[in-house]
């Protein structure tokens, strides 16, 4: 699901929305998966799922979908906190701080690091 979520997030400034083949294809395409580790049944049953808790919307009478508000706030909190929390790379020994002189040339190490202090403490306010 939490795949699933994640490509939705990307593929999300579709205005006509998403088929799910497209989806599929994203998906399997992404995660280097097979089809027997990820059949179309599977992802018919998560977008079941996802539209029961009014994650997705159908687009009209089209058989496409599109994330709701709910639905983004949902998958990004769900991906956000996944990657974070579950994530053995994210929190790992190998996760450093950005060198000061590095820092002032890499933007993108500094963002996710910003990033991944205010995840932290969330984190410290939940567990409180």
């Amino acid at each position: 699901m939490v795949r699933l979520m994640e490509i939705l997030l990307h593929a999300g400034n579709q205005i006509q929305g998403f088929s799910t083949n497209i989806v599929y294809n994203r998906i399997i395409k992404s995660y280097d998966l097979s089809e027997n580790q990820y059949s179309k049944n599977q992802l018919r049953y998560d977008l079941r799922k996802m539209k029961a808790r009014e994650l997705i919307t159908r687009n009209g009478c089209h058989y496409t979908y599109r994330l709701t508000d709910k639905g983004i706030k949902v998958s990004l909190m769900f991906v956000l906190f996944h990657k974070r929390v579950c994530g053995p790379l994210a929190n790992s020994l190998f996760h450093h701080k950005p060198h000061i002189a590095t820092s002032q040339k890499d933007k993108l190490e500094k963002a996710y690091h910003k990033a991944d202090e205010s995840i932290q403490n969330i984190l410290n306010l939940l567990a409180a």
